[in-house]
C-alpha cells in the first residue's frame, strides 16, 4: 500500500511543478511564445526561473495582396530567464518513460 505522503506524490497542481525542479520543462505563454528550459525555481504565482532556455515565437503575417497567412517562427536562446507567472498558459513536465 502506497503512502500518500510519498516524495513523488502529486496531490496539488503545484506538486507537478515541484517534481520538475532541475528538469527540462515546456512552458506555453501568451502571445504565441513557447519556452523549453531547466526549471530552477518557482513560486505560488508560477513565476519561474529557467536556465538553458530556448524560446520559440510564432508570428503570423498576412500578405496584403493575396490575404494569405504567412506563419514563421523565431527562435532565441537564453542562459537564464525569469518568467512572470501571469503570462503562463501551460506548464508541461518532462516526459516520464
Amino acid at each position: 500500500m502506497a503512502d500518500t505522503a510519498d516524495i513523488g506524490a502529486v496531490e496539488e497542481p503545484l506538486d507537478l511543478v515541484r517534481l520538475s525542479l532541475d528538469e527540462r520543462i515546456y512552458v506555453k505563454l501568451r502571445g504565441d511564445r513557447e519556452l523549453r528550459g531547466i526549471l530552477h525555481a518557482y513560486d505560488g504565482h508560477l513565476n519561474m526561473v529557467l536556465g538553458d532556455v530556448e524560446e520559440t515565437i510564432t508570428l503570423v503575417d498576412v500578405n496584403e495582396e493575396t490575404y494569405e497567412e504567412i506563419i514563421r517562427t523565431v527562435k532565441r536562446n537564453f542562459e537564464m530567464l525569469f518568467v512572470r507567472g501571469d503570462g503562463v498558459i501551460l506548464v508541461s513536465p518532462p516526459s516520464r518513460t
